[in-house]
């Protein structure tokens, strides 16, 4: 009679041990997880590619594709909008699981992101959004971060500061999204200060090289000129030339906003040619951005139906608070992005 209880509970234990190694690489969702996402194809419009904002998010978005079996393809227009709307049309037409835009300009994607939608696709917006809702926004909450950076300049430039208050505006191109919302919030903030008087507001079209000759003659025009609220650093980095030629380096408070790279952040925060930078940062975005990817192509959603956002977390680095892992390199994220 012992031998029979034993074999039997030899026999019961040796079938949950069975039953324990069958299920342990399937935790009850894991195995449908990576099913759900093998074979997928996730497509990727950006303003252009060739820096460190692009650059970051596709690098990132391949590190997890290749990790779970889909791709993802990139088409870059050059900063072309016609381009642009051209990519994601054709793109549309060939109907990935997921769209992923980098919206430029607001009028033209207005139509692009409910055409995608209603032919099936997935749509997420990173850091720049249409009028149009699509499934997901990535990115900067362009109202905040434009505050943030007005409430430095003010503390730089405003009462108390023993600053004369001349402020100038050298932004990127109008009707574009960043632009339009930071112009409402840079004056909402500062003419809350009696002090701040703005002096200039010109269009540098996001290229260094006019944002360098707008500062230049927006100096010769106001040589007292206390700072230059700026858009991106790509950009900005003009304004800081255009300084240092002048010999005002380090009477202009520049600040600028951007991805945190490390050479356009933390190395021209440390080199004085941003007073302050407002960063946010690219290796967090890509995380929400795979992540929102994961959540579509996971569950499937009617595409506009329950739209969602992930707003960035937005740092400051100024040389107050400057430290190693203030910033990111482009190596670190195609090492291990994502």
């Amino acid at each position: 009679m012992r031998k029979i209880i034993s074999l039997a509970v030899a026999t019961v234990l040796g079938c949950a041990g069975l039953a324990v190694a069958q299920d342990v690489k399937d935790d009850g969702q894991s195995a449908t997880y990576y099913e759900s996402l093998k074979g997928k194809r996730v497509a990727f419009v950006p303003v252009a590619m060739g820096f460190d904002l692009t650059e970051g998010w596709f690098a990132g978005m391949q590190n997890q594709a290749e990790a779970l079996g889909y791709t993802v393809e990139v088409r870059d227009p050059n900063w072309s909008t016609e381009a642009a709307t051209q990519a994601a049309n054709g793109f549309i037409a060939e109907k990935p699981d997921v769209l992923v835009l980098h919206p430029l300009d607001r009028q033209a994607y207005n139509r692009i992101v409910p055409r995608a939608m209603a032919e099936g696709i997935n749509v997420i917006q990173i850091n720049l959004k249409s009028v149009a809702n699509g499934d997901v926004y990535v990115g900067a909450d362009w109202y905040q971060i434009a505050t943030l950076m007005a409430e430095d300049m003010v503390k730089a430039c405003g009462q108390g500061s023993g600053k004369n208050g001349k402020v100038a505006y050298v932004l990127g191109r109008p009707n574009t999204p960043g632009v339009e919302t930071s112009i409402a919030a840079y004056n909402e903030v500062l003419k809350q200060d009696s002090s701040i008087s703005i002096v200039a507001e010109q269009m540098a079209d996001y290229d260094a090289t006019k944002a360098q000759g707008i500062t230049a003659t927006l100096l010769k025009q106001h040589p007292d000129l206390c700072g230059v609220m700026g858009i991106w650093d790509g950009q900005d980095i003009g304004i800081s030339a255009a300084a240092r030629d002048a010999g005002m380096l380090d009477k202009l408070h520049i600040v600028t906003s951007g991805g945190g790279a490390k050479s356009a952040a933390c190395d021209n925060v440390e080199n004085g040619n941003f007073g302050a930078y407002f960063s946010y940062d690219v290796p967090g975005q890509t995380r929400d951005l795979n992540a929102a990817v994961k959540m579509l192509l996971q569950t499937k959603p009617k595409p506009g139906s329950t739209p969602f956002a992930l707003y960035t977390p937005i740092k400051r680095i100024a040389k107050d608070n400057l430290a190693p892992s203030s910033c990111w390199t482009l190596d670190e994220l195609k090492r291990s992005g994502g």
